[in-house]
């Protein structure tokens, strides 16, 4: 059996409406370039869905391996330690699930060299 993708952009969430929007950009553009793979963007705190609701919501869905994006500029406390703790109560939650944690998107490489790029326009 194929195993089922999903991804889940994880973002800190704000009081803000506004600060989801760069997010739900990145979901939206991953949805037209892989129309079949399922995204959900879920927040840490504040707004809503939160990562488990997302993750049970995808699951629900038939999704088997789950990548969890962290949408942060840097390692700091959330990634750090909350994420890969919420990630460890996902996979007692959900059995038989693969969840992969990937690093904050602002400590890849090709991340870093278009931010400087930007700022050097």
């Amino acid at each position: 059996m194929d195993p089922r993708k999903g991804v889940i952009l994880c973002g800190h969430g704000s009081r803000d409406p506004l600060w989801r929007q760069p997010i739900e950009a990145v979901a939206a553009r991953l949805v037209a370039a892989q129309p079949a793979l399922p995204v959900r963007c879920g927040y840490l705190e504040i707004q809503q869905p939160d990562l488990a609701t997302v993750a049970a919501e995808l699951v629900g869905a038939g999704v088997t391996h789950l990548t969890v994006v962290p949408m942060f500029l840097g390692t700091g406390k959330h990634a750090r330690e909350d994420l890969p703790r919420l990630l460890e109560r996902l996979r007692l939650l959900h059995a038989g699930v693969h969840f992969r944690l990937q690093i904050p998107v602002g400590e890849d490489p090709r991340v870093l060299d278009l931010l400087a790029k930007i700022a050097l326009e």
